[in-house]
């Protein structure tokens, strides 16, 4: 309060004597992750407000960032991270100005390294630690500090909830493990990121506290059991659905393309070994020149057949092209058949190279 008061009477001296604005007060980069801002305090001037600008010197030529601003501050993120800048601020009232207050600033060796995140989570007997390295301002998402830095490090210190004791370990990657802890017991961990090449330290992290759980390990031969369970029941299911598809495929190749079935009666008609031989010889007569008929295969039981079952089959035709018959006098039958009896001509005669048809009734 008294300093205040004091730089304010000192303005108010200058400013009656010689007529000048005084210049900014108290210049200072606050720079956290490459967030730079360049901050000052407004000296005592009895006329009115005062304004400011701030440049930084980019090829020997200085470049406005913040212009005629009433603000304090002045954002510099837009800076290179190596090498030094020249920064500087001054006052201004109307057509008049201070001097220029001047610093210099190196963004990679001066910003303030800040808290890391940090994710924790309580297993058996140890808490497992998951780090964030922070993030720079100005830059894509996935640029953290742990890229520009290569000998990034971590500080992790943690203590149990309650005790003055602490611990305290460096770790390289983002993740760690605490073990040989209590059981049941609350922890509390905090992490700074750390430079071991510069030997420069960040701020630490909030407060995490976590309990412990207790250490009850599974039996080896209780996994092994329930690994054998499960191989075995895939193994079964793989089966079934390999049946299932089989029976699929089964019904709809014969509902979609259905067995030819010859019919029964000719099957035993053919089975005779005279029928058989009869329908042979009568081919092998046949000319190629000659023509064929339509035949109808006519099947009944005659009451001859079943007085004289000892009969055997004769065959009548008659001379030229006329129709012929086949008649089965006798023979064994199967139940619900009888043995051709009668085969016709139903041609004229007449028609040459036609086909062969035959029906059967």
């Amino acid at each position: 309060m008294a300093r205040s008061l004091q730089s304010w009477l000192g303005g108010c001296l200058l400013v009656s004597a010689l007529g000048m604005v005084p210049p900014p007060e108290n210049v200072r980069m606050n720079s956290v992750n490459f967030k730079n801002i360049l901050q000052w305090e407004s000296p005592a001037f009895p006329k009115g407000n005062l304004t400011f600008t701030a440049q930084y010197q980019s090829y020997r030529k200085f470049q406005d960032v913040c212009t005629s601003t009433v603000l304090t501050e002045c954002d510099f993120s837009s800076l290179s991270k190596y090498g030094d800048h020249t920064l500087r601020v001054r006052a201004e009232f109307a057509d008049e100005h201070s001097d220029w207050i001047n610093i210099t600033f190196c963004p990679v060796d001066d910003t303030i390294i800040g808290p890391p995140g940090m994710q924790v989570e309580g297993l058996a007997n140890s808490l497992h630690l998951h780090f964030l390295a922070p993030k720079i301002e100005k830059e894509p998402e996935t640029w953290t500090m742990r890229n520009i830095y290569n000998s990034w490090a971590y500080h992790v210190q943690y203590w149990k909830n309650g005790s003055d004791e602490k611990y305290t370990i460096t770790c390289q990657y983002d993740f760690e493990v605490l073990r040989n802890l209590e059981s049941w017991t609350t922890y509390c961990v905090q992490v700074q990121g750390f430079l071991p090449d510069r030997n420069k330290t960040g701020q630490w992290s909030e407060l995490v506290c976590e309990q412990t759980t207790n250490d009850e390990t599974t039996p080896s031969w209780l996994v092994a059991g329930v690994l054998a369970a499960s191989v075995c029941a895939a193994f079964l299911l793989l089966l079934g659905c390999l049946a299932s598809l089989r029976c699929l495929y089964r019904k709809a190749r014969y509902a979609f393309s259905p067995r030819y079935s010859f019919p029964q009666h000719l099957k035993e008609f053919l089975g005779h070994p005279h029928h058989s031989t009869l329908l042979s010889f009568s081919f092998l007569l046949s000319d190629e020149n000659e023509v064929f008929d339509k035949l109808s295969v006519i099947t009944e039981v005659s009451e001859s057949h079943r007085q004289n079952p000892g009969a055997s089959c004769s065959l009548r035709t008659q001379s030229g092209q006329g129709p012929f018959e086949l008649v089965s006098e006798e023979g064994p039958h199967s139940a619900g058949h009888g043995d051709p009896l009668l085969l016709t001509s139903a041609s004229e005669g007449d028609q040459s190279n036609t086909q062969t048809r035959t029906e059967t009734t």
